[in-house]
């Protein structure tokens, strides 16, 4: 499977015994890589805790999904960096970092997010 669909692309599979994302990533848009994140559990900023933040490598793009609830998950781009994103990490706080394959790390809330 990639995602919900089967892969190859076309061919039949079954589904039988496997539980299927809650969300599906659109390769629209230079969408291509995605970067896995953590669940915001921080306190820098409160309106994200709870959501699962992630980017992708190839757009530098970072979103926030939100899946309270699971029937209509709600992904909201919340940051266009102008470098490509290869890992996240958390601190003792819980807060994110980014780090980038521009050689810095980035803290999520100071450097990253800035106007929520």
């Amino acid at each position: 499977m990639e995602g919900k669909s089967c892969y190859p692309a076309g061919s039949d599979c079954s589904t039988e015994g496997l539980e299927l994302p809650v969300f599906q990533y659109d390769h629209s848009d230079n969408n291509r890589s995605i970067t896995g994140g953590y669940v915001y559990r921080g306190s820098d900023i409160p309106a994200l805790v709870g959501y699962y933040i992630y980017a992708d490598f190839v757009s530098g793009r970072i979103w926030a999904l939100d899946i309270s609830d699971l029937e209509n998950p709600v992904n909201t781009e919340i940051f266009d960096a102008d470098f490509r994103i290869s890992s996240f990490g958390v601190d003792a706080e819980n807060e994110i970092y980014v780090t980038g394959f521009d050689g810095n790390i980035y803290r999520f809330g100071e450097d990253i997010v800035d106007a929520l």
